[in-house]
């Protein structure tokens, strides 16, 4: 009776924002994956999402102003009548920029939410297969020439977005198959439907003819090219509902860091929380790549930035990592379109060239304190 009263005493603890002794009480189950993590308050809260808000919100304002000149007084004075500044601002930049910020920030928690459920530092939304089976749909449209909207949906969107659900699907069958989802397993499995589905969408790329083939390879690349409102629109509400899901888990992936055993002493459905976070985080990341294509790194990068700024704390973990992921897409976006123009260099470049050299410096910060301590 005793030790059920304590667990739900450190329960609560963990769950309150002004909870000083969470990290005593989880001590006690875990003393070896403890790392250091200030007390969250609501100003502090408030504070760093505010700023980072901010931060977005002037990036996309001037990230929509870079570019071909334009008068943006007339742009402004003629709103709603043809003319080139406003065709070029609000029919081409904005929708841009917006939706490259939404593409980051659906990337970016959805990494964090796989480190913390794989407790691997080196997850992505990409490890489980999703980017795979999202090619795979893209690549078979373009190869078979379809061009049939369906409530106006590409069907390359639309087959991108199927194909990411059938990897979904693939990696969850094989991961339970007496009901539990095992990490190692979940993990292996990922990595087998991921090979699987990239030799078939390599096979249909090789056999496809020259100009379908130059195609594929950029959408390969990872891209914002030619979007619209519409694209916005369609990808906007899979975004917010499910960092909204992924938000409300933010105590369990918290305590879920520490150890399943431990989690489960302190109250939380292990498996409910694997599966529930494993199918939010893979249908967010479903919905990035339906209209960007699998851009990489920016899972990566974004989530340990963060954790080196706010912490391992998930509750402002998450949303400093949704409004970072943003920033970080869309100054990377505007990058690729500027670097060499006329010229566009396809954005996933762009975040590989700067996933590269970061995590040399993480490896070598870590080796040095190792080494130092």
């Amino acid at each position: 009776m005793r030790f059920a009263f304590f667990v739900v005493f450190v329960s609560f603890v963990l769950g309150s924002p002004y909870g000083e002794l969470r990290l005593r009480c989880v001590r006690f189950y875990a003393p070896s994956a403890i790392r250091p993590m200030k007390p969250l308050t609501i100003q502090r809260w408030l504070l760093t999402n505010g700023l980072l808000l901010a931060l977005l919100a002037v990036t996309l304002a001037v990230c929509a102003c870079v570019g071909v000149p334009i008068d943006l007084r007339d742009a402004l004075a003629n709103w709603g009548k043809p003319n080139p500044s406003f065709d070029i601002l609000f029919r081409t930049r904005i929708p841009r920029v917006l939706l490259a910020a939404v593409v980051g920030a659906a990337l970016a928690p959805a990494g964090v939410v796989f480190q913390a459920l794989l407790r691997n530092p080196l997850a992505d939304p990409y490890i489980l297969g999703v980017s795979a089976g999202g090619s795979l749909g893209a690549v078979t449209a373009i190869a078979l020439g379809l061009d049939m909207t369906f409530l106006g949906i590409s069907p390359v969107s639309l087959y991108t977005f199927a194909g990411a659900l059938l990897a979904i699907a693939l990696v969850y069958a094989i991961a339970r198959p007496r009901g539990a989802v095992g990490v190692n397993t979940l993990l292996l499995a990922g990595i087998i439907v991921s090979y699987f589905l990239s030799a078939i969408t390599m096979a249909i790329t090789y056999v496809s003819d020259p100009y379908q083939s130059q195609k594929i390879l950029r959408w390969l690349m990872g891209g914002l090219y030619l979007v619209s409102f519409q694209d916005l629109a369609r990808s906007l509400p899979w975004v917010v509902a499910g960092f909204v899901a992924m938000f409300a888990l933010a105590r369990n992936l918290n305590l879920l860091t520490f150890g399943e055993e431990s989690a489960l002493q302190l109250g939380v459905d292990v498996e409910r929380t694997k599966k529930v976070t494993f199918v939010v985080a893979s249908l967010v990341t479903a919905a990035a790549v339906s209209v960007s294509g699998p851009i990489g790194f920016v899972g990566l990068i974004v989530p340990h930035a963060m954790r080196l700024i706010v912490g391992p704390d998930h509750r402002i973990l998450l949303p400093a990592s949704f409004l970072a992921g943003g920033l970080f897409l869309t100054v990377a976006d505007t990058l690729a379109r500027r670097l060499v123009a006329p010229t566009e260099i396809p954005v996933g470049v762009i975040t590989a060239l700067c996933g590269g050299p970061f995590f040399i410096w993480l490896l070598y910060r870590r080796q040095k304190r190792a080494f130092v301590s």
